[in-house]
């Protein structure tokens, strides 16, 4: 109950619970999502980033469709 009484609060200190209700939230959403975009398209893991991955995923699935219609 300690955890959930703190969340309570800390949620009651964001403004505009009058005004916009839940929705006052959205801004947080939308910098988490722009951040995580980010993210995924400038920080490299190994060499590689998301959009590198997918695109070579989808080449590949391109090129196999292709070569099973050719057969």
């Amino acid at each position: 109950m300690l955890v959930s009484e703190r969340l309570k609060r800390l949620l009651r200190l964001v403004p505009g619970e009058r005004r916009f209700g839940f929705y006052r939230f959205l801004p947080f959403f939308f910098v988490l999502g722009g951040a995580m975009e980010w993210f995924m398209i400038n920080v490299r893991i190994g060499k590689e980033t998301f959009y590198d991955v997918y695109r070579r995923k989808q080449s590949e699935r391109l090129y196999k469709a292709r070569m099973e219609k050719g057969e």
